[in-house]
């Protein structure tokens, strides 16, 4: 059982582990990586102990269509000329 359930947004980027995180009750704290959370992860674990949570997260803010698929290309303009 999940010690918690934790939104994405309650989380802190860590640019030296490369992983989102979360402070844990044992002082250490619970991670999960982008890669992890592009697969379906859902997860975060703490290194140092038994625990674990659950992220709650959107799995389209982390998927790579989804950066493919709604980009637009530039659409032209027409312009008036006096």
């Amino acid at each position: 059982m999940s010690y918690d359930d934790v939104e994405i947004e309650d989380m802190e980027w860590n640019e030296e582990l490369k992983a989102f995180t979360y402070p844990c009750p044992c002082g250490d704290l619970f991670q999960i990586t982008k890669d992890e959370l592009k697969i379906g992860e859902e997860i975060a674990r703490c290194p140092s102990c038994s625990l674990y949570i659950t992220v709650i997260y959107n799995m389209e803010d982390f998927s790579d269509q989804k950066s493919k698929t709604n980009i637009e290309p530039a659409k032209q303009q027409p312009v008036a000329v006096a």
